[in-house]
């Protein structure tokens, strides 16, 4: 992994998984020292976060990690929503018995961590799980939208996850969406599909005001 990659990796993991607030400063003086680098690749690494809509880096002004708006969530979640439905109708038209095999693997992998109250171990599990979706899927241009929101998104499955009872629940709905995959259902994979992503909107939506998110 490059200096640059490693420092990306890095700030990314900390602000999804909460360790870096929104509003907190990212001073490059500091991230030199702790990579051992140049303050060169640091703003390179910031500066492709920021197109990810992790930093804002305004002129003359440090870094910090970005403020998200309840309405950008929403447009996220909306397009989320509708492309994971298509994403199971494809799923259930091209899946192997094997890649139905891998899917509930994977499942079972999510229902382990929650069983723990893992929510980082969990929410790492639930981003395998949706990879293996898109994998099998086999749809390109899908994955080339979901991959380029895919930090901004993480930062927001991250905090659904976090919150009272979306664990539980998450676990129950993905079981039922394996099911439906077994069963070769592509409509009710698909509303199953949409409604993960909706319920996760109404949980952030409900805890948006007493969240850091909020602005």
């Amino acid at each position: 992994m490059t200096p640059v990659a490693a420092i990306v990796d890095w700030v990314a993991r900390g602000i999804i998984e909460g360790r870096l607030q929104p509003g907190d400063d990212l001073n490059s003086v500091e991230l030199s020292r702790r990579f051992g680098v140049s303050r060169t690749p640091v703003r390179e690494a910031l500066f492709a976060l920021s197109r990810e809509g992790l930093v804002e880096w305004s002129p003359r002004r440090r870094p910090r990690v970005a403020k998200m708006q309840l309405d950008e969530v929403r447009e996220i979640y909306a397009l989320r929503a509708l492309l994971y439905g298509q994403v199971s109708l494809e799923i259930v038209e091209r899946a192997t018995d094997e890649d139905i095999e891998a899917l509930w693997r994977a499942n079972r992998r999510l229902a382990e961590v929650a069983e723990k109250g893992d929510i980082d171990g969990y929410f790492w599990a639930n981003v395998a799980f949706r990879d293996e979706e898109l994998r099998i899927s086999g749809n390109r241009i899908f994955k080339e939208v979901l991959d380029s929101m895919r930090m901004r998104t993480n930062r927001l499955r991250h905090l659904s996850t976090s919150l009272p009872g979306r664990m539980q629940r998450s676990c129950a709905d993905h079981q039922r969406l394996c099911e439906a995959y077994a069963e070769r259902d592509g409509v009710l994979a698909a509303a199953i599909n949409r409604s993960i992503v909706m319920s996760a909107l109404r949980a952030i939506e409900k805890a948006w005001g007493e969240t850091p998110e909020a602005s």
